[in-house]
């Protein structure tokens, strides 16, 4: 899981952004990091925080701690927390979350239940991120060619 996503190589190079992967661990681990925050990173910690596991109970306490550290390094405050569900919502392959439904039909695709099933969980997690109406969707459309899923 700790790759960058074809759709994010603009700002790989320098990882001005916060890349999805590190995203999918900050859901995972409960942590709201500001990207003021990323900013404050050397380039070798942010690749720290992609290359750390945090999959299993210990490694997300791990990460977590990791994290809160460097940004009390950094900034000298404590990153924000949000909740962790149970059962997130790319762990469902029952039901295509409305979000991502309705991004789908936008950019002119059919997507099925079998499709949404077959995506990984961080695949999943990436189509609700990048379908959310908070968010720039711009980058949807290259993320569902990149999963090599075709409009209809």
């Amino acid at each position: 899981m700790n790759k960058y996503f074809q759709f994010e190589a603009d700002f790989v190079d320098s990882l001005r952004c916060i890349p999805m992967a590190v995203r999918y661990k900050l859901d995972t681990c409960g942590v709201k990091l500001k990207l003021q925050h990323w900013s404050e990173f050397s380039l070798a910690e942010k690749q720290s925080l992609m290359d750390l596991p945090c999959t299993i109970a210990p490694d997300i306490q791990q990460y977590r701690s990791h994290l809160h550290n460097l940004v009390q390094n950094h900034t000298g405050e404590l990153p924000g927390d949000v909740a962790v569900s149970d059962f997130p919502e790319w762990q469902n392959i029952e039901t295509i979350p409305e979000s991502v439904e309705t991004q789908s039909q936008i950019v002119g695709i059919k997507l099925t239940l079998a499709q949404w099933e077959n995506f990984s969980p961080i695949e999943r997690f990436v189509l609700i991120k990048l379908s959310r109406s908070h968010h720039e969707n711009k980058n949807f459309l290259p993320a569902i060619e990149e999963f090599n899923l075709q409009g209809v």
